[in-house]
């Protein structure tokens, strides 16, 4: 099932195999961070828009008992590769994968046909800063194929009433983020800033939104991942412990149900 200029890579303790370019795009922790901020009800049917290799789809197909599963995505190797990454973990029967262009979503599916949505999308403007030269790193960073605006009018296009969107961004642009959300009507409802060390500045921050919420934000404590001596941090090792033991929650926590 690899390709020359690939490689299959074991991760939440070899609970999942992920088959990746051996050069180009390759997931990073962002991935894990928002697959582990993600909480599903039991019957939620959800969609990853630009879901590259399918990793986080997985995740959560594995780590919770929700209805279909669908990703999202534009680029055809990645598409054809997050096909094979299903097929590897044995989630055909959960999990699909779709050719996608977010900025044509109603081409592909039917309007409020999800309970949620979670995506990372690129987050650097055309122009600004250096272009990577290889194409799907480029498109993961760097809006060519889709806006922070695309991705969120996909959103709220296919979310029903009160669907919820959960989204990953640099902390830097979190004004951004929120003021967006708000014009798609997706109001920001729990946010978590994520630093690399505790004496550094915010690197991203968690977000969820709900579709036609009401105004009320829950800021959550801060994610710290690296201790000063560089190593993870205990809360980061429990992430990887959570995700890697935890299968098919059948509900959400208390705590993120309201």
């Amino acid at each position: 099932m690899k390709r020359p200029g690939e490689t299959v890579d074991q991760i939440l303790g070899g609970k999942l195999k992920i088959i990746q370019k051996e050069k180009g795009y390759r997931f990073s922790i962002d991935a894990l961070l928002l697959a582990h901020f993600v909480w599903l009800k039991k019957r939620d049917h959800l969609l990853e828009l630009g879901t590259g290799s399918g990793v986080i789809s997985l995740i959560l197909a594995r780590r919770w008992c929700c209805g279909r599963v669908v990703g999202a995505e534009i680029q055809e190797d990645l598409y054809e590769m997050a096909l094979r990454n299903v097929e590897l973990n044995s989630l055909t029967d959960q999990v699909s994968m779709i050719p996608c262009d977010v900025r044509r979503i109603e081409t592909s599916l039917k309007a409020q046909s999800f309970d949620t949505v979670v995506f990372n999308p690129p987050y650097r403007k055309m122009n600004s800063g250096r272009m990577n030269p290889d194409d799907q790193r480029a498109m993961a960073r760097h809006e060519i194929k889709g806006t922070l605006d695309d991705f969120l009018k996909a959103a709220a296009y296919v979310l029903k009433e009160s669907g919820r969107v959960f989204i990953i961004y640099p902390a830097a642009h979190m004004v951004e983020l929120f003021d967006r959300m708000r014009t798609f009507h997706l109001e920001p409802k729990r946010v978590k800033i994520v630093y690399s060390h505790d004496d550094s500045e915010g690197e991203f921050i968690l977000a969820e939104g709900r579709k036609g919420g009401r105004e009320a934000l829950k800021v959550l404590p801060p994610l710290f991942i690296y201790e000063r001596t560089g190593e993870y941090s205990p809360v980061m090792m429990g992430i990887f412990s959570d995700l890697a033991d935890r299968e098919r929650i059948p509900q959400a926590p208390p705590d993120r149900r309201r």
